[in-house]
């Protein structure tokens, strides 16, 4: 089957908007997907909008189109089904001033089923036996007009997500796991978003680590400098100064123009408008300072006679996974388990039903209350321990 053929509108004023609002209210769940840039700017830059509803397809032009009126559909009691949602509800809070106020998405869905970060054209062959359009890298979502073949991609994100989710869902239900889906998805939806804290821009940059004393504190100034200004000038942080130019300008300390144009990964546009006198100015209030340094740690350390067990314990878990079915990342990560063993205050497989399939048993195991055995036929096995 294929999924080439589509129906839809295309909306690129107000008024066309302001009738999908309309449709939408009284819809108990609703598709949606964005088509979106961002790898000159700091912000996503979102350039479409697709939504699908029993009554079929719209595109919204968001280069047209104020996409303020989604917020009442977003904030609504309708269900919102998304695949990958993370950078999408990341541009429909910047676009719209909001996220949806519920949230399945279908990704997650597929890892609760045995799929590996399955992506929509994969489940959608595997699932429904319908062939979606293949996404073009290239395709610059901002420029107008868009094309039929672009369109018809577009609309394909959300032509069948419900249908997908039916199914996926009613799989979920069957086998107990709708409560895990949920919690998973209510976590996404609350995952902290927006603009990175300035003063922890510097640990994203590898080399900086190999500074100390004035040199990381002028590498910290600039890179939080650097993050200031990308966010004031929505541009990509390495646009207003490459990595290199960070830790070039902290090793060199510079004090006048000439001196900053000399250094590798420092061009002449990190030096128009003024940002070479700001940049030189940052160095000169920093080359005395003291460097912040990360917070003491408030994790517990891994006890020694723990280390051998994590290895162990993440083959145990990783079988485990399989025989449930689950994508292991969704069932623990390794760093769950070392949270866990470490014991970490409210480590998330303390909690839940995370608990009770894999915390509490790997919580046995330590206490040498179980052990585990190799069979053959099922693999690592937990079993208790005589006396």
């Amino acid at each position: 089957m294929s999924g080439t053929d589509l129906d839809f509108e295309f909306v690129a004023d107000a008024d066309g908007l302001a009738r999908l609002v309309d449709r939408l209210v009284g819809q108990p769940r609703y598709a949606v997907d964005t088509e979106f840039h961002r790898e000159r700017t700091y912000f996503p830059q979102v350039a479409l909008v697709q939504v699908a509803d029993e009554h079929g397809i719209v595109l919204v032009d968001a280069l047209e189109v104020d996409l303020g009126p989604l917020s009442k559909i977003l904030e609504g009691p309708g269900l919102a089904v998304m695949h990958a949602a993370r950078q999408d509800l990341e541009v429909l809070e910047r676009a719209c001033g909001t996220i949806p106020s519920r949230l399945v998405d279908t990704q997650l869905l597929g890892g609760f089923l045995g799929y590996t970060s399955p992506s929509l054209s994969n489940l959608l062959e595997r699932e429904l036996s319908v062939r979606v359009p293949k996404a073009d890298r290239l395709t610059d979502w901002l420029r107008r007009p868009l094309g039929d073949a672009q369109l018809t991609y577009a609309a394909a994100d959300v032509a069948h997500l419900l249908e997908l989710h039916t199914m996926l869902a009613e799989r979920a239900e069957e086998r107990g796991r709708t409560p895990w889906v949920d919690e998973a998805c209510e976590d996404l939806r609350l995952e902290t978003r927006g603009p990175r804290d300035p003063d922890d821009a510097w640990r994203r940059i590898k080399e900086i680590r190999h500074l100390r004393d004035s040199s990381l504190a002028i590498a910290q100034a600039v890179a939080a400098w650097r993050e200031r200004k990308a966010i004031e000038t929505d541009q990509t942080p390495r646009f207003v100064l490459s990595d290199l130019g960070v830790v070039g300008v902290a090793g060199a300390a510079p004090h006048t123009a000439e001196e900053l144009r000399s250094l590798r990964g420092v061009d002449g546009r990190n030096l128009r408008g003024g940002l070479a006198d700001e940049l030189l100015e940052v160095v000169r209030a920093s080359e005395r300072s003291t460097p912040a340094r990360p917070p003491a740690s408030q994790v517990p350390e891994m006890p020694a006679e723990l280390r051998p067990a994590v290895p162990l314990v993440s083959a145990w878990v990783s079988q485990r996974a399989r025989d449930l079915d689950l994508e292991t990342a969704l069932l623990a990560t390794r760093s769950d388990l070392e949270d866990l063993l470490r014991g970490v205050e409210g480590a998330r497989l303390t909690k839940g039903w995370r608990a009770e399939i894999v915390g509490e048993p790997i919580r046995r195991l330590v206490a040498g209350e179980a052990a585990l055995a190799f069979d053959r036929d099922v693999g690592l096995r937990l079993e208790d321990r005589a006396g």
